[in-house]
């Protein structure tokens, strides 16, 4: 193989190495719609592109739906854990199917644990204990 023939083939070889990194690295990137996220004991609204005739919550112990209006919908965590939403138009089209996961916001509650007792101080400036709802702590 010629001196000029070597760069062509290492050229080829890192295209198709680039090529393929890139085919995979987006295949991976590409991750399935997460769904709805809530944070236990607060509310979310949702915009509906059409009006809503039915809404179904899969497991109303993790969530609550509100209908506003015929467009507008709160959903409520209340208490942790994975369920789905299904909103219908008057047609039975669904407009919304998704998953909901409701989890607490950790960025500012503290854990304090004795022995087999877990406590959850919500510190939001100050430490408190947090009001846990219809909701058990895992």
């Amino acid at each position: 193989m010629s001196y000029k023939g070597r760069y062509v083939f290492r050229g080829a070889i890192g295209g198709a190495s680039l090529f393929f990194f890139a085919l995979f690295a987006g295949a991976g990137g590409a991750s399935a719609d997460e769904g709805i996220k809530l944070v236990t004991n607060q509310a979310r609204v949702l915009r509906l592109v059409r009006p809503a005739e039915t809404v179904v919550i899969g497991n109303p112990e993790i969530a609550d739906a509100v209908v506003q209006d015929a467009r507008t919908v709160v959903l409520t965590g209340k208490g942790f854990g994975v369920t789905n939403i299904v909103i219908m138009d008057a047609d039975g089209t669904a407009i919304v199917d998704d998953q909901v996961v409701v989890g607490r916001d950790d960025t500012k509650t503290t854990r304090v644990y004795r022995r087999a007792d877990v406590q959850m101080l919500s510190c939001t400036p100050f430490c408190e204990k947090a009001y846990q709802g219809d909701a058990t702590l895992n």
